[in-house]
């Protein structure tokens, strides 16, 4: 059997040209964050949502955190310095990302906004983020990630109410 070809997205595009070690992984399209991490061979906690949040008109930012993980509003208020934060809806993502809903990485997104990697991150081995398609992933180092996108680490997450799954 021959292995697929390595899909050309813009994000995988944009993580070569950091020069960072990472690996391509995809799979089908999954229908929960569990599913896409079993697909993907790492914990559930080694998948990284990519949230993108809107600080004013025109001013986003990404904030990555694990799948798992309850994001916390209050956390990232105090350390961007807000009062008021919101999520744009699916157009505005795109308008502002340049990817679609379930799509969005901030590897080759259409502006460099800036980077959030939730601390919680830091302790897995290798972390999963999309690569800029359905089904498309990059494995790579959290401290690689870091690097790659000049992000910061911000504990932004708790743990998440499992009572609640």
């Amino acid at each position: 059997m021959i292995p697929p070809e390595t899909p050309s997205t813009r994000a995988i595009d944009a993580i070569r040209g950091t020069g960072v070690a990472h690996r391509v992984v995809t799979t089908a399209s999954a229908g929960s964050a569990a599913e896409s991490a079993e697909l993907q061979g790492i914990p559930v906690g080694a998948l990284l949502r990519t949230i993108v949040v809107r600080r004013a008109e025109d001013d986003y930012v990404f904030v990555l955190v694990p799948a798992g993980r309850r994001f916390d509003w209050p956390r990232l208020r105090t350390h961007l310095g807000v009062s008021r934060l919101s999520l744009p809806d699916a157009d505005e993502a795109l308008a502002a990302t340049g990817y679609e809903r379930y799509t969005i990485t901030p590897f080759g997104a259409t502006r460099r906004w800036p980077v959030i990697v939730d601390a919680a991150a830091m302790a897995e081995v290798v972390v999963s983020v999309g690569g800029g398609a359905r089904g498309v992933n990059l494995h790579l180092a959290p401290a690689d990630l870091v690097t790659g996108l000049s992000a910061v680490v911000v504990d932004v997450s708790g743990a998440a109410d499992v009572s609640a799954e």
